[in-house]
Order: C-alpha cells, then structure tokens, then sequence
C-alpha cells in the first residue's frame, strides 16, 4: 500500500505487515504519533508497563516464546537507559527484539536538549543493529530490515531511533511484506562427515540449546537421540529444549550441575553442541569443555557462521539452524541397538533430580518443588525466574516439558522472572505461570505486577525471601567468611504488598504448609503470590553457609 500517513501511522502498519500482535512499552512524548496510531489498531495488542526494563524483559521473553522479534517501545534518554538491560539479555540470550525509541527532534540534535543521548552509539556495543529513521518514507524499509537482522543467523536485538518530528511528518510511502528467514542449505558430504562420527564415536553426547528451538526441532532431535543411545545435556538455562521425559535427558550444564553428568562430558569422545555457543556458565568458564578440547572431537552445529571457530575450535563446524539438522538426523539410519550410555545418563538424572528431605531445614524449598511436581503438569506450565541462588532449586529439581516451559536469563539479569511471566500468561493463557523469584531480584521488577492485574494476566509467583543477596553472600562466604558486608537486606512484607496490587497472597514458613497454600492458589485465576520466608543458612541445594565457613 502507497498512500499519504503520518511516519507514526507508516511503523504501526509495518508492524502489522510483518506480524505483530502484541508491543509492550512506557508512553513517552517523543513517540505520541505511535501511540496515536495505536489508537485506531485492534490488531495489535498493546502492553503499558511500568518500568522500561520490565517492558524490554517482557519484548525478550515474548521473542523467545514466538521466535518473532518482541517489540519494545520507549523514550529517550531514561526511557533508553532503562530499557538498555533487555537489549543485554536478548543479545546474549540469542533472542529476536527490536527495541523503539522515540528521539528527540532532528533539529535539535547534537545541543545536548532535554533527555538527549546519541542513541545508535549507546546501543552499537549491545545490539546486532543500532541505527536511526531519518525519512519517514524509509521506514517499511528499516522495519523489514530490522525484522531480518532480529531473525537471521544468531537471533538477537535491533534498537531503532525515532525521532519525534519524523514520526509527526507525513509522506508517501511503500508498505514492503515481510520476508521469510534464510537459511543456508546443509552440506550433504559435512552431514554425511557427521553420521559416521556418530557411528564410530565410544562415548558421545549431545549438548543443545541456543535459540532457534521449538517443539518441532525437540521432537525430532529427541527421536534421533532415543534411536542412537546417545545422552542429552541442556546448555545452561535451556532445559525445556526437549522434553525431560526423554528417556536420554542427562540433565542441565551450568551452575550446580550433576557430578555425574560433568564426569560424562569431560569422558566423551565426541561432543555435539547443536544450537549454543558453549558460553562461559554452560562450559564453567571454558574448562569442562576447552576451546581446543584436546583428546575430544567438537561437532559445533550453530545458525551463524561467525559464531562458528570463533572461541572453539571445531572438527565439523555445521551452519545451520536447529530444525534442518534436527531433521535430518531424526531421518538418518541409526544403528541397530542404542547405546546404553542414554539410558544410564537418564537414570543418573532422575536420581539427582529427586529431591531428599533437608534434616533441621523449616523451610525445604526441595519438597516444595516436589510439591509443585505432584500438582502441575510439565507440559502445561512455564517457569520463569530471574538470577539468584533460589532458581537452583527449579533448575535442579523441576522437571521441564517442550518449549516454551522455561523462561530464564543465560546472561543472568537479575528482575527478569516476574516480566516473562506477565508476557508469558498473556501469550499463553491456557498454560499455567509461575514466576519465581527472589526478595531481592523481585524487587527489581515487583511493580510489574501492576501490568499483570491492569491486564488480566493469571500468574503465580513464589517469592523466596531469605533476606539476602544470596548468590552475593555465598560467594562471600566462599572467600571472605563470615565477614558480611553489603548483601543483608530489609524487606516489606510481600504478600501485603501483592495483595495491594490486587491480588491474592499468603505467607509460608514451613514446608509443611506450602502445599496448602499452592493448592489455593492454584484454585483462584488471577495473580497470586506465595511469600516463602527461608533460612539463609540453606544457601543452594547442594550446601550451607555454615558448610562453606567450615571448610576454610
């Protein structure tokens, strides 16, 4: 379509042509010709937050939900700044995002005016793009660029700015569709290469994860690894990459994984990593598995050429995204008996996966977990966390379903986990959502429990509460023991706080009554907080402070 419309109504119509359905964003005057044209658009639903921040989480899990670039919305400077913490976490994340800012006005630029930041050079360092709009009639342009770069090759964050006049101008411009994602071919004599070190490897597993992934890609990688034997670890916070019901899931890699599971990867001749990039916290800072990996053979399989030899060298580097590989190695010919080696690797994670009961614990956030268990289904729930020391217990005891089940920051932002579950419980109202969070992540983002009522969004949040920057303290333990500096912390009383929200809340300091208190939540629609009041003594699963202190 070609036809006069102000640059405000030209976005808003790009976005529909490219699929949008839903934008989460804080108003600012720079950008009121959107909003205005947003107005008179029932096609896309339109998210108001309260924090840009949140707002930027919220674009980053819907991205990571939809495989379609979540859209953010903000204004300069503040608005900018704020919203800067989603870009970080949708880069190294890999997930599609594109981040509008509204700008202040083209003359005024470079005078320093009110809420002025050179944009495009803030975000260069975080975003796969960062760039501005000069010409209204060049924005179908920019969008559909923007929607590829978001897409293409490693997914990850777009930050376009608007500036104020340009949006407000009115000019003729060209609608352009959208373009489909493109994707390289596999090379038939690289995969053949890959089948017959497969076949001759002792001792191979497979490490998945990074974006690209879906239910689709799982239940075909999940069917050639059953047909070969071969054990399945997830890249640290992607566990729902296949369904942990697989009778090959080995389990997660990442912070307090399973002895046993390290012990099979450091052993294993042949690694094959379909999706990660085998980053810093999955690989446990490039030692479990080294860049040069002597004595072990490396089939990198990754959507972007560049990422491929870039920190490890690869004996096969496979461009390609997950499903085609996927797809094919579900097709391939196994061999005739599967290797034991997945079974065996199964059965060593459901051991560490079974929580025991903690003795002296009140609070054992491990039988809480296995109350979860007994009365959510894996399928039909997604867990959402932020950062801390609390999302261990999850990442060890819950037992993920296909995507999307699970919700968590690979780069560790801290505030994620109550935004991802707002975005998740409007994208999927039929699925359970719980947010589960710490007292010091919640407050990071607690105010977007205001966004869940404003929009009916039904969610659950377990808010563990030890008084503490946790993960802080235990590293302070670890080096400085006993000398506690900075990481105490004071809180409110959190279910009071929900309940002034809007919703319904309960306070638990037993485990003996945290069922019970699941089980009314679980009961009512709406938001819902259970505040789990801990020892901070019970620092992870796997240890105490007074442990860590006696060791030195």
């Amino acid at each position: 379509m070609t036809m006069n419309r102000t640059g405000g109504r030209i976005l808003v119509d790009a976005l529909i042509t490219h699929g949008c359905d839903r934008l989460f964003q804080v108003p600012g005057e720079s950008f009121l010709a959107v909003l205005d044209a947003l107005h008179d658009t029932a096609a896309i639903d339109v998210v108001t937050c309260r924090q840009e921040g949140g707002a930027a989480f919220m674009a980053c899990a819907d991205g990571a939900m939809t495989g379609r670039p979540g859209i953010c919305f903000v204004t300069r400077g503040p608005g900018a700044t704020n919203a800067s913490i989603g870009v970080h976490v949708a880069m190294q994340d890999s997930l599609p995002m594109i981040l509008f800012i509204g700008d202040v006005d083209r003359g005024m630029r470079d005078r320093e005016g009110f809420q002025e930041v050179d944009l495009p050079a803030m975000f260069a360092p975080l975003a796969k793009w960062a760039t501005r709009i000069e010409d209204a009639a060049r924005i179908p342009e920019y969008v559909a660029r923007a929607w590829s770069v978001a897409t293409g090759g490693r997914p990850g964050p777009v930050v376009i700015a608007l500036p104020e006049d340009m949006l407000c101008d009115r000019v003729a411009a060209t609608d352009r569709p959208a373009a489909g994602r493109v994707d390289r071919p596999l090379d038939p004599a690289a995969f053949a290469d890959v089948l017959e070190r497969l076949r001759i490897a002792e001792r191979p597993v497979a490490i998945v994860g990074g974006a690209g992934w879906d239910k689709a890609t799982g239940g075909a990688f999940d069917c050639f690894a059953r047909s070969w034997g071969i054990p399945v670890a997830a890249a640290f916070r992607r566990q729902d990459t296949i369904a942990n019901d697989s009778p090959v899931w080995a389990g997660n890699l990442g912070y307090g994984p399973n002895p046993k599971l390290v012990e099979r990867i450091r052993s294993a001749d042949l690694i094959l990593a379909v999706g990660p990039r085998l980053g810093e916290a999955t690989t446990d800072g490039y030692t479990l598995i080294t860049p040069d990996h002597p004595g072990q053979a490396l089939i990198h399989v990754h959507p972007d050429s560049g990422e491929l030899n870039r920190v490890y060298y690869a004996d096969i580097a496979v461009e390609s995204a997950p499903f085609p590989f996927a797809a094919m190695l579900a097709a391939a010919e196994p061999p005739g008996t599967p290797r034991p080696a997945g079974a065996q690797a199964h059965a060593e994670w459901l051991d560490w996966s079974t929580p025991r009961v903690r003795d002296g614990v009140t609070m054992d956030l491990g039988q809480c977990v296995l109350a979860m268990r007994e009365r959510m289904g894996a399928e039909v729930t997604i867990i959402c966390n932020g950062a801390g020391n609390f999302s261990g217990w999850w990442h060890r005891y819950w037992r993920y379903g296909m995507q999307p089940s699970q919700l968590a920051p690979t780069c560790g932002a801290m505030g994620y986990g109550v935004p991802a579950a707002v975005a998740a419980a409007l994208r999927h109202p039929d699925k359970q959502v719980v947010a589960v969070a710490g007292d010091g992540d919640f407050l990071m983002n607690g105010q977007e429990l205001a966004t869940a009522v404003q929009h009916g969004a039904n969610l659950i949040v377990i808010l563990v509460d030890n008084s503490g920057y946790g993960t802080i303290r235990m590293h302070q333990e670890r080096e400085y023991p006993a000398r506690i500096s900075g990481t105490r912390l004071s809180n409110p009383d959190f279910a009071a706080l929900a309940r002034a929200y809007g919703g319904w809340a309960d306070r638990v300091e037993r485990t003996a009554d945290f069922a019970t208190a699941l089980d009314a939540a679980l009961a009512r629609p709406g938001l819902r907080l259970i505040h789990c009041v801990t020892d901070i003594d019970v620092i992870s699963p796997g240890t105490t402070i007074a442990a860590l202190r006696a060791a030195h």
